[in-house]
């Protein structure tokens, strides 16, 4: 039975729980995930879970928060004048996308409101689910083995897509 290894590139579907058990995330929502082993393109965390694991197989893991989204950093909790939203509604739990001066540029970045009074607002400029521990409830839905240039799949034929190499016509079932 095959098992993910490392370089591997996988496909799973899963659901991102927190520790209400609210989900806030879910492929059903954006549909199976693939990604490389490897590559950082998933949480470590998620990356280090599928390691092992075999097609059809489910497994439940709980990420703590500093290897999720992070700490929640109380710097990144700012009040600033009412003024600076021009008379726009808003109120507490929005998020707004805000301006930031950092290195010399203007980036728009996230905050959550937090507050709201006659001539000051709180934000939150930490990710929404920093300090939050979060569950991954995954399962593995395949594999894909890279095959090395030149190695061959296991079928006896050479990788390079020749004649007799594998190739999806080929019918080794490799390519």
């Amino acid at each position: 039975m095959q098992r993910v290894s490392e370089n591997d590139s996988v496909t799973i579907i899963y659901d991102g729980l927190l520790s209400t058990g609210e989900k806030f995330d879910s492929s059903q929502d954006t549909g199976p995930l693939q990604f490389q082993l490897g590559t950082g393109t998933v949480l470590t965390a998620l990356e280090q879970a599928v390691l092992g694991m075999a097609a059809k197989e489910t497994k439940s893991i709980t990420v703590a928060a500093k290897d999720a989204y992070g700490l929640k950093n109380e710097d990144l909790i700012m009040t600033v004048s009412r003024r600076s939203f021009a008379g726009q509604p808003i109120g507490p739990g929005m998020i707004l996308g805000m301006n930031m001066e950092q290195d010399g540029q203007q980036h728009k970045v996230p905050a959550t409101v937090l507050s709201v009074e006659a001539e000051t607002v709180t934000v939150d400029f930490n990710h929404p689910l920093a300090g939050q521990d979060i569950t991954y409830q995954i399962t593995l839905l395949s594999i894909d083995t890279p095959v090395a240039n030149g190695a061959g799949c296991g079928c006896g034929a050479s990788s390079t897509g020749s004649k007799d190499g594998c190739s999806p016509n080929r019918g080794c079932g490799c390519a």
